[in-house]
């Protein structure tokens, strides 16, 4: 089940899904994180920046919480910048490596978040060129094609690892060699990939890696760049001088406190030998018993990719009628909802939106099936005897929106 929380003991006119499998969108702070928060906010709340003793104290425990996140990574303690989320992050990277050489070409997936598309939008308009890297019926980067795109007038690549809507990992580690050989700097968007595994950065061809802290039952309101030195050439906030001049403002000492702690708690993996294993080792034999129970509705079709290219918490179905017509997913999300069970309907980020995914247009959907999916993507806090219950719900949501 969910951790605990109650609307109405907070005044809020509508409780939390008593079955929450919305990972991917975000994830319920671990307790001893949000323990962690309020202790640093009492004991270390002062302005990191000042050289007074309050302000010494929230230095020291910056300078310990960073230390423990470069630990954990392998990296550098300047390799690692902090931000208010993936979102920044992934502006920071690619506008900062921008700034620092004249407009060439980015290639980005055809299957990227929406905030990456917004990073590019801004680069267009600057003069770059943009090329999506076209996808398979399953989300995969045509690998093909990989010889043509990273040819000249290509000087920038980014790829998200791990996709949010269905799931698809792609080659990282692969494309980032590539680059690498290229001296093509490449900037991934691990968002959905970190929670599942970290990985050791000095051993990777990655240039510039991005992350939230909110996927990984950390606060929400802090996020991190990982870069190789003398990338950045340009940073998108000024003033202060924080985080080694690339990104300016009071940094938030205790969420980042509560971002180290969680951190803690992941695994470790090679991404050249294998996908990130799961936030827990359970994880994926779950995720697999719950898919083998949703098949016994005849309306559901799964569209992730294959094991050996899929995120191990993560669950994507187009949903249909009885007859096989398609159902909108958003109505299904509602009703889900009104039954006790929290998913999605696709990415959060456009959540506000009924239109047509990107991410299944680009993967050739039909498009009167480009509103049905449904994403069941799962945490640490489940069980089976939860999942159980899943199937059954699901089947009333279904009976209810046709």
């Amino acid at each position: 089940m969910t951790p605990s929380s109650n609307g109405p003991e907070l005044g809020l006119s509508v409780t939390p899904s008593d079955l929450y499998l919305d990972a991917a969108a975000t994830t319920p702070p671990l307790q001893s994180v949000i323990d962690c928060i309020n202790a640093v906010q009492r004991d270390a709340w002062g302005n990191p920046s000042s050289l007074h003793g309050t302000g010494l104290v929230a230095a020291e425990r910056l300078a310990r919480s960073r230390q423990v996140i470069a630990g954990l990574f392998n990296a550098q303690d300047d390799e690692l910048i902090f931000t208010s989320g993936a979102t920044e992050s992934v502006h920071l990277a690619l506008l900062g490596v921008a700034a620092g050489r004249p407009p060439g070409r980015l290639v980005i997936s055809a299957v990227e978040h929406p905030a990456l598309e917004g990073a590019a939008a801004q680069l267009e308009q600057s003069g770059w060129m943009v090329d999506r890297w076209p996808v398979d019926a399953t989300g995969l980067i045509r690998l093909e094609l990989m010889d043509q795109l990273l040819a000249p007038p290509t000087t920038l690549v980014s790829l998200i690892w791990g996709q949010s809507e269905v799931g698809t990992v792609q080659p990282v580690p692969l494309v980032a060699s590539a680059c690498r050989e290229r001296e093509i700097p490449f900037h991934t968007d691990a968002t959905q990939v970190i929670p599942q595994g970290l990985l050791d950065w000095s051993a990777s061809s990655i240039d510039l890696l991005t992350f939230s802290s909110h996927k990984l039952q950390g606060p929400r309101g802090v996020g991190v760049l990982l870069h190789r030195p003398g990338l950045l050439a340009q940073p998108l906030l000024s003033g202060g001088g924080q985080e080694g001049g690339h990104r300016a403002g009071t940094e938030p000492v205790a969420l980042i406190a509560g971002l180290a702690l969680a951190m803690q708690q992941l695994p470790r993996f090679n991404p050249e030998r294998s996908l990130p294993p799961g936030s827990t080792p359970q994880i994926r034999s779950m995720r697999d018993r719950l898919q083998s129970q949703l098949a016994a509705i005849p309306s559901l079709t799964v569209i992730n990719a294959t094991e050996q290219q899929r995120l191990p918490h993560h669950l994507a179905c187009l949903i249909g009628d009885s007859n096989g017509h398609p159902l909108s997913g958003r109505r299904l999300v509602q009703q889900l909802s009104r039954l006790g069970l929290a998913c999605s309907s696709g990415s959060a980020c456009r959540s506000g939106q009924a239109q047509d995914s990107a991410v299944l247009t680009a993967m050739d959907v039909p498009p009167n099936w480009r509103q049905s999916l449904l994403r069941f993507s799962l945490g640490p806090w489940l069980t089976n005897d939860d999942l159980e219950l899943v199937p059954r719900l699901l089947s009333q949501a279904i009976d209810a929106c046709t």
